[in-house]
């Protein structure tokens, strides 16, 4: 007889046993499923006084899960905000804050405006394109050719970085033509750009500054050590024999 209720016992554990997949989804994860039911139950609560005692009740438990935020203002208004979203927005009771809507919160952002979806000179990058066409505003005059000549000599650096190896002056002249729209034109200049090994040089010395961020330290050691201009020399110690 003892055997039989064994087994019936666990064949009833056995019918019983509840998976997650067969559970209902959580909409909120972080509070658990208890409180997710502790809602459910709250909202087919039919009598009012009762549901709203219920609400407070829940607020204040969702509360001690943070409790060095329970009494920040705005912490609580998050709190009753996720109470009727947990609710799916059936819970009928008394806020003291502005009850969400569905809508509102399914609402999506706009999408992004970017400056250049498929540039044809990406190398340059898109600060380049914006250089090139406040030169394009500015009046003719000195200021304006050192602009664009400074404008250039980026370009040329930027074209550097991306190409290892050399680039004549007439092709940067050529692209600084055609992404102004044919309004800075020095394919005719006689203004030549700065030397390739001088503007590798700059690339070379700014990258080393950004990957180390500091000094060697055996270079910090050789600047203390000659501090001055003069060297140390070296004593000989009248004690040792």
């Amino acid at each position: 007889m003892i055997e039989k209720y064994k087994r019936e016992a666990a064949s009833d554990v056995v019918y019983n046993l509840e998976y997650n997949s067969e559970r209902q989804r959580l909409i909120i994860p972080e509070y658990g499923r208890h409180l997710q039911k502790l809602i459910d139950q709250a909202t087919a609560i039919e009598d009012d006084e009762t549901r709203n005692k219920a609400a407070k009740y829940i607020i204040q438990v969702m509360g001690s899960l943070n409790p060095h935020l329970r009494d920040v203002p705005d912490f609580q208004h998050k709190l009753w905000d996720q109470l009727f979203i947990m609710s799916d927005f059936k819970l009928n009771v008394e806020s003291p804050y502005p009850i969400p809507s569905r809508e509102v919160l399914e609402l999506k952002p706009d999408a992004l405006q970017y400056p250049q979806n498929f540039p044809k000179y990406r190398f340059y990058g898109n600060n380049i394109k914006y250089m090139i066409d406040v030169a394009n505003k500015w009046e003719e005059g000195e200021m304006k050719n050192a602009l664009v000549m400074v404008i250039a000599n980026h370009m040329k650096k930027s074209f550097l970085s991306w190409n290892k190896d050399t680039v004549k002056d007439d092709v940067i002249f050529e692209h600084l033509y055609e992404l102004s729209g044919g309004k800075i034109n020095l394919l005719q200049s006689t203004e030549e750009l700065l030397n390739t090994t001088d503007l590798m040089r700059t690339n070379k010395r700014m990258s080393n500054k950004t990957a180390s961020g500091v000094q060697p330290k055996n270079q910090n050691n050789k600047n203390n050590n000659n501090k001055g201009g003069q060297k140390k020399t070296f004593q000989k110690n009248n004690n040792q024999k």
